[in-house]
Order: structure tokens, then sequence, then C-alpha cells
């Protein structure tokens, strides 16, 4: 039975240079434990925190994660521009101009008789008016595939525009998961049809923390409102991952698990 199921780990928005080091430290533990087939993660704020590059891609990917997704902050860094011409497994939101760089889903083959869709789509709610409905876009994309094993990375501001549109894909992906927020919610399950749902995962990046940067600029713009230099912060790292069983056949999510790993953890040999 054991055969017929696919492990998949998806990991929260990696917050800069702490995020990128915390994951390498706790990422190859839970692989020996888990023995996932498939490792997404969040890198749309792996540089510095904000943009993404090849140096810090391949430091992630080296650490073993083999599907970046990203966001709104993809177009942060320059260098993203080339990089997402040339690379198969960094995508970026299928919804922004076609004319954009990248592409907003890729294929993985976790063996030789199976394929993952990963797809990228962004909100709109809040979010950057230039891309186009996430609910149109995804629907022409599962017009013309024929994969049943589709794992979604909704990028979005809104709750309700995320928990609409894993209503809407409910039997037809095999899970919608959520970025953009870098706060995980609680409501990890599998809906009716047999699609794995969460608001959000979360990230892997620092707690005491504004969403992963240090704390007073971002007190300091709201008591004023004066631009302020934000920095990655780095102290009391977690990382969030979300841990999906589904079926190879049928493409449905089979079993779900939401996991939170703190520098406690590794102390303690928690992680062992």
């Amino acid at each position: 039975m054991q055969n017929d199921l696919l492990k998949i780990f998806f990991i929260g928005d990696i917050i800069g240079r702490p995020g990128r080091h915390f994951l390498k430290r706790v990422l190859p533990i839970l692989k020996k434990r888990y023995n996932p087939d498939l490792v997404i993660a969040n890198g749309e704020n792996l540089a510095g925190g904000l943009g993404i590059t090849e140096k810090t891609a391949e430091e992630i990917r080296s650490a073993g994660v083999h599907v970046i997704t990203s966001g709104n902050h993809v177009w942060d860094k320059k260098e993203a521009l080339e990089l997402l011409k040339n690379e198969n497994h960094i995508i970026r939101p299928l919804n922004f101009p076609e004319s954009n760089p990248g592409k907003g889903y890729c294929e993985f083959n976790p063996d030789k008789n199976t394929t993952v869709l990963v797809v990228n789509i962004q909100g709109r709610v809040f979010m950057e008016p230039v891309v186009e409905n996430p609910f149109l876009s995804i629907k022409k994309l599962l017009a013309k595939t024929t994969h049943n094993i589709i794992i979604v990375d909704f990028h979005a501001e809104a709750s309700a525009e995320k928990q609409a549109l894993g209503f809407y894909l409910d039997g037809k992906v095999s899970a919608v998961l959520g970025s953009h927020t870098h706060v995980p919610s609680a409501d990890l399950r599998i809906l009716s049809k047999g699609t794995a749902y969460q608001t959000d995962v979360g990230m892997t990046g620092s707690l005491d923390s504004v969403i992963g940067m240090k704390k007073q600029p971002i007190i300091d713009k709201f008591l004023t409102g004066i631009n302020q230099r934000f920095e990655v912060a780095k102290n009391k790292m977690i990382l969030d991952v979300s841990v999906l069983d589904v079926d190879k056949s049928s493409g449905k999510t089979t079993g779900v698990e939401r996991l939170r790993f703190n520098e406690f953890d590794l102390e303690t040999q928690r992680l062992s």
C-alpha cells in the first residue's frame, strides 16, 4: 500500500539567509525521518527577504528541495528575470502576463511511472491588479492537462479568496496550499472530494519577528508612516511544513499533517 502513496512536503515561505540556513539544518533530518518523494518550498523571499537569485535557489536545492514556487516578490531581484527563463523547477505565478519570464507550472517525476504537476498561482484581493483572475487561469490550465496529481501553491493575501479557490478546485487537484502571509493556519484538512487544503502553510524564518522581519522598523512604520529599512530577523527560528499522502492512482490526498520545528527541537535532539 505504501508504494501506492506519494509523500509530499510543502515548506512555507523561506525568509532570507537565516531561513535558508535553518532549512539546511532541519530538512535533511526530516527527509531521513519521513522519506518524502517530493519537497516543494516557496522561495520568493530567499534573497535578503525579498526576491530570489540563482545562488539562493541552489542553496536550498542542495539541502533537498525539488521544486521552488514563488509569488509577487519573485521579480524583486533583477537576476530572477534570466533565472526563470532557464529553470524548469523554479516557477512563478501562472496568472502573470504570458510575456513574463518563466512558467507557472512544472512537472516533477518522483519515480519513472509517476508525474506530479506543481502549479503556482497568485490571488488578486489586496494584491497586484496586473494578474489575471486566478480561478479562470487555473481553469484554463486544468482543461488542457492530463495529470491527476496536481499540487497548487496559492500565493494570496485574503483568506476568503484562498478558501473559495480551495472549494472550487476540490476533486480537481490533489492539494491547494496557501502561501504569502507567513502565518500558519490551523485548517489543514482534506475536503470532501479528496483535495487537501490549508489557508497558509506558514514560513521558515524567525518567530520573534513580524512575518520574518525585525520587529522595530515595522512598528516604527506603523507609528509614523515613514518608510523604514526592513531587515530579516534571525533569532528563534522555525520551519513550517505541511505533509501530504497522495494516492498515485486517483490523485486524491488520503492523509495530511501540519508540522512546526524550531531550534529547541534541534537542541533537544527531537529531530535526530
